[in-house]
């Protein structure tokens, strides 16, 4: 009775839940708390990561009269993305390194019920390559589910904090680290690797949640029984698995060599050990895909009808390109893997041969639109991309912005760039005038879709960048980055903004200029309004349909935390994690002032010490009408 009187009062209506019903799921308990709109159970509300809410009180109309309704300070200082948990008047919240996790009673103003506190060594710190963040917690079979930076993931009784299992993930003795939120799925917890920067063979792995023990592990580079690449893998889309884009990728290593792409009747397609085949000789460790990098660290959505998880990759190591020719799969791409088994559906590279760092490991959001599933995916490289999500079938690659000048446009048979020769890298070169720099058009900061509108909401970064790639040894667990950068603002005069896409065409519907990169992610309800965060501090609130402001508060400290809402006892609250950092802020956390320290960001995001205090201080910021 309580419930229902509790979706009244938040204007929901029965059936409107966007949970899919799963089978064999030890998680029970996590899909029961995602059909229920007042919790926030899932990294990104549900698992279609479309960061979307179907509570209504706070709309339109009355979100001028937003207040805070409470804040809490972490007690921890750095960058805070993500966003805490929510399941019934439990709030579970996390915090930068050393990624303390107290459970709030909601009931209860708030009281602290239990604390973890991890005993992390600290030099794993200086193995965390863009900041010590974490991008929060995955909830299910009645524990909290937390990744160490340390690469140990972690089950907590829900209830109690009590630990039932840990298992090691990573290991950052070699530079490998974690910053993702683990996500349930079913009877699986799924986590990442980071360390693409210390020359780290990347992967995502699975573990069942009873007892911690690895289901399967897919690594983005190497052989295909190592990547969980079989038979079927790119049946509809075999031009995806081509031995090799470009018509001469050997001289398109040297200043003036070739990136054309080749037509279509000259590609090898169907090709089979493209997770080795592509990294070609000369190499500057071993035989380059053993020391692959490819991350794995965004936010992973499932679908149930057709039981597959997807993805993105990371960009392969070192940064300095001339040292791997060849297409380097399979970083910088996008997977569809089979959530039981592992093993690959379908797979996509964004980026062959990346020179940029553009990382491939932006979230991915499925939506339904004419009775079919289809996956969205605003990459680092400037471009949106929308496939069939069953098949990967490529149906729309746009640039998010005109600015973007690295490569004219993307085939949408095959997924190749075509390349403007002018913007390539190559070592002791210093390439000018690159648009976007190498943290992209879209870094960490979660997109989300409106089923109301049939829309994309997307942060922005609009920063260009000089890059000179250099030689670079490689050392176990020290930095292997090869390149030398600089950031500045684009074309528009800002280094940021935020806009709405049509999904199915990638085209721009509104866009709005923000003074800084727009590194919070995003929150839509069905009440119309997209809620979002600014580095210079401000918590927005604005229209799905026209991009008007109309609301905003200025919080603590930059907002690189995902906007989130609730429900508890008839009451509406949307709230933020506020702390600056990230790659935008971690120069500033550290106070850099060399413009190419911490890979361009000193010197690109300058100006952030105008309106925030250094190191930034994590806190929840929480509003209600």
């Amino acid at each position: 009775m309580q419930i229902n009187k509790i979706k009244l009062a938040l204007g929901l209506v029965a059936g409107l839940s966007v949970a899919m019903p799963m089978v064999a799921s030890a998680a029970a308990d996590q899909e029961a708390a995602m059909k229920d709109a007042n919790n926030w159970a899932h990294p990104r509300g549900q698992h279609n990561n479309q960061g979307y809410s179907a509570l209504a009180q706070i709309n339109k109309g009355n979100v001028k009269n937003l207040k805070a309704a409470w804040t809490f300070a972490t007690g921890v200082n750095r960058g805070h993305e993500g966003s805490p948990v929510v399941v019934g008047n439990m709030m579970y919240v996390h915090t930068a390194f050393p990624n303390n996790v107290y459970a709030l009673d909601l009931n209860d103003n708030q009281k602290i019920v239990w604390s973890y506190f991890p005993k992390q060594d600290p030099s794993v710190q200086a193995v965390l390559c863009c900041d010590n963040v974490s991008r929060g917690m995955g909830f299910g079979d009645g524990k909290i589910f937390l990744q160490q930076n340390d690469g140990h993931l972690v089950a907590l009784d829900a209830k109690t904090g009590a630990k039932v299992w840990s298992v090691s993930n990573t290991d950052p003795k070699v530079g490998a680290t974690n910053t993702n939120a683990p996500h349930v799925i079913k009877d699986k917890v799924l986590t990442g690797c980071s360390g693409a920067e210390f020359g780290v063979r990347c992967f995502i792995a699975a573990y069942f949640i009873k007892d911690g023990s690895l289901a399967w592990k897919a690594y983005s580079t190497g052989p295909d029984a190592e990547v969980l690449i079989g038979e079927g893998f790119n049946k509809d889309t075999p031009e995806y698995s081509a031995l090799s884009v470009y018509q001469d990728v050997n001289g398109g290593n040297k200043i003036g060599g070739s990136f054309k792409p080749l037509p279509h009747d000259q590609l090898k397609i169907g090709e089979k050990e493209l997770g080795t085949r592509t990294w070609l000789k000369p190499q500057a460790v071993k035989d380059g895909w053993q020391h692959g990098g490819g991350s794995v660290w965004g936010w992973f959505p499932y679908d149930a009808r057709t039981n597959l998880v997807f993805y993105g990759i990371g960009n392969p190591s070192v940064w300095n390109p001339d040292v791997r020719p060849g297409d380097n799969k399979w970083s910088m791409s996008v997977f569809a893997r089979d959530v039981d088994t592992g093993m690959a559906r379908w797979g996509m590279q964004m980026t062959p041969h990346d020179e940029w760092d553009y990382d491939g490991v932006n979230e991915v959001i499925l939506f339904d639109k004419g009775g079919k599933t289809y996956a969205w995916h605003h990459d680092r490289n400037g471009f949106a991309y929308t496939w069939v999500a069953d098949t990967g079938k490529l149906v729309a690659a746009e640039k998010v912005h005109p600015f973007v000048n690295w490569a004219t446009g993307v085939d949408l048979k095959t997924g190749v760039p075509n390349k403007t020769p002018n913007a390539s890298t190559h070592q002791d070169y210093n390439a000018k005038g690159i648009c976007p720099a190498a943290l992209g058009t879209k870094d960490q900061q979660p997109a989300a879709y409106s089923p109301k509108t049939g829309l994309m909401y997307s942060p922005l970064n609009h920063v260009c960048m000089t890059y000179e790639p250099v030689e670079s040894k490689y050392v176990a667990g020290q930095p292997w980055v090869g390149a030398t950068l600089t950031m500045f603002p684009g074309p528009d005069g800002v280094m940021g903004g935020f806009a709405a896409y049509d999904p199915m065409t990638n085209k721009k519907v509104w866009y709005n200029k923000e003074k800084f990169s727009a590194w919070g992610g995003v929150l839509t309800t069905a009440t119309g309004l997209v809620f979002y965060g600014t580095l210079d501090r401000w918590f927005k609130a604005v229209d799905d349909k026209t991009g008007k402001e109309l609301w905003k508060f200025q919080v603590g400290s930059g907002v690189i935390g995902n906007a989130f809402t609730y429900g508890n006892k008839g009451k509406q609250y949307v709230g933020v994690l506020s702390g600056i950092g990230g790659w935008a802020g971690v120069a500033m956390n550290l106070g850099m002032t060399n413009p190419t320290d911490a890979l361009g960001a000193a010197g690109g995001y300058a100006e952030l010490v105008k309106y925030n205090a250094a190191p930034g201080g994590g806190a929840l910021n929480v509003f209600s009408l």
